[in-house]
């Protein structure tokens, strides 16, 4: 099945109306199921926003901050790697890539001839979309302080309105190209993102230290 911009706005503010969100993962996903991974990638989206905050306190010891970067790490590349499957199963689900080969670093291209390539990917957009419905969502709570002042509120409604027609118009986007896609008139590819910081056999830091240890 291929998604619509509406269920993928409408996914994102249910998740973030739940009260147990983002702590506790969805039960029962299907990994060969698309929603399953724009799910798990707002999920960790959500993960990663909180730790974004919990990591500018000031009032705290080095060691809890250093504990929040590791977080924001590991939910990084955990959201990343969901964008990743999310093309990947679009672009079976279009016809435009060899299913067998799709997760591969190098996926064997079915596009019909002349179809224009996209730069930016859907699962990209959706990741974009996911970050939106955070930003909306937190800033909605500005609207409704108790304890900011008049100015504060209306700034915040203000930015509020602006980031929905953004979300509104990044959904467009989304819904042009897949239907653009559905029509071989477009396609995208997917694009492994080889974080190599997070990889202990490409960072030379980490190497570096590997080696020092073996040494020693």
């Amino acid at each position: 099945m291929i998604p619509n911009a509406k269920a993928v706005l409408e996914l994102h503010d249910r998740c973030l109306a739940r009260s147990d969100w983002p702590q506790a993962a969805p039960a029962g996903a299907d990994e060969q199921d698309v929603w399953h991974w724009i799910t798990t990638n707002h999920l960790f989206n959500s993960r990663l926003w909180a730790e974004e905050d919990l990591a500018r306190r000031t009032t705290v010891s080095d060691a809890d901050i250093a504990a929040n970067k590791r977080a924001i790490d590991k939910f990084n590349q955990a959201r990343n790697d969901a964008t990743e499957r999310v093309d990947e199963l679009l672009l079976i689900a279009l016809g435009l890539v060899d299913a067998q080969s799709a997760r591969s670093d190098a996926p064997v291209s079915t596009v019909p001839a002349g179809a224009r390539l996209n730069s930016e990917t859907a699962g990209s957009m959706i990741d974009r979309l996911s970050i939106m419905a955070l930003k909306i969502h937190a800033m909605r709570q500005q609207t409704l302080r108790t304890d900011a002042d008049a100015a504060h509120i209306a700034s915040s409604q203000v930015k509020l309105q602006r980031l929905q027609q953004q979300r509104n118009d990044l959904a467009g986007c989304l819904d042009a190209l897949l239907a653009d896609a559905q029509a071989g008139r477009a396609y995208f590819k997917v694009y492994r993102q080889f974080k190599m910081y997070n990889d202990p056999r490409f960072n030379p830091v980490l190497v570096a230290e590997q080696r020092a240890a073996s040494k020693a």
